[in-house]
């Protein structure tokens, strides 16, 4: 008689094993079938349910609206909260950190006699206007250059349009070659701070100075700024600065209404005394016209 042979335990151990896994595994995917058609249907009543009704469809979205916006990860709002801080704290004078604009008859009379006339001459807003010319006052004052060369220097590259754009790729209220002092407005928040009136206000001050110091004069550093250096002639460039330089003084009331402009020559020379003149004379000066 034969006596059948019993399988080793641990074979028999496997093979046991082996069907409990695919007895789970079996009810698992059955389970999961099931869920995922069950789903299935609800999402499809859910959609036909919402496209019905419009008022729970605004619903629906506004929550999914909330609850992505609650979700967004923490670190890319720190990330843009630092990048914030460290823009404010490379300049104090970034666009989003000061006004634009201001009350003309807030600013002393030269200043607001200036600026009204400015606005009505060039067709711009007063209000920007006066915060422009007050910035003039002071990088005038900082950089010995008088305020109302600089404004006349405006006058003549965009007529205070700070969007303005030349074929050479000069920029802003002082077109300013952004290709060339690009790096000055690293400062002001990069080079699209060039249409900022303000940036670029100071940025074209930083500029003109620099040519004045190179040339030794105001005339020869006007013709420095407009990159006539070395040309025969400036087309005249000098002259409408300094011939608007001096209507902007008459309003101003440094020169009687009365004059006529006087010859180029003579408002180069004024410049150039202010230019010369001690910090306390010029800052003399400037107190004297409130």
């Amino acid at each position: 008689m034969n006596v059948p042979q019993r399988r080793p335990f641990f074979a028999r151990l496997v093979e046991g094993g082996y069907v409990f896994v695919r007895d789970v595994s079996s009810g698992f995917w059955a389970v999961a079938h099931h869920g995922l058609v069950l789903l299935g249907v609800l999402i499809v009543a859910a959609a036909v349910l919402i496209v019905g009704k419009p008022d729970l469809r605004q619903q629906a979205e506004t929550r999914l609206t909330a609850w992505l916006t609650e979700r967004q990860p923490a670190a890319s709002q720190e990330e843009n909260a630092a990048t914030i801080t460290t823009a404010a704290a490379v300049s104090p004078q970034l666009p989003v950190d000061r006004a634009t604009a201001a009350d003309p008859q807030a600013l002393p009379r030269a200043q607001a006699r200036l600026a009204l006339w400015i606005a009505r001459k060039y067709q711009v807003a007063p209000e920007p206007m006066a915060a422009l010319v007050a910035d003039a006052y002071k990088a005038g004052q900082a950089s010995h250059i008088e305020p109302a060369l600089i404004l006349a220097v405006m006058a003549v590259e965009s007529g205070f349009n700070p969007f303005a754009q030349s074929a050479a790729g000069a920029q802003g209220l002082m077109q300013v070659m952004t290709s060339v002092h690009g790096d000055k407005y690293n400062d002001y928040g990069g080079n699209y701070a060039a249409f900022d009136p303000l940036s670029n206000l100071r940025v074209g001050v930083w500029v003109l100075r620099n040519c004045i110091d190179k040339a030794g004069s105001t005339a020869g550093g006007l013709r420095c700024y407009v990159g006539a250096a070395h040309l025969p002639t400036d087309g005249g460039y000098a002259s409408k600065v300094l011939a608007e330089y001096e209507r902007m003084q008459q309003v101003a009331g440094i020169l009687p209404r009365a004059s006529r402009p006087t010859h180029t020559a003579n408002a180069a020379a004024a410049v150039d005394k202010w230019r010369a003149a001690p910090v306390i004379v010029v800052a003399a000066l400037a107190q004297a016209e409130r």
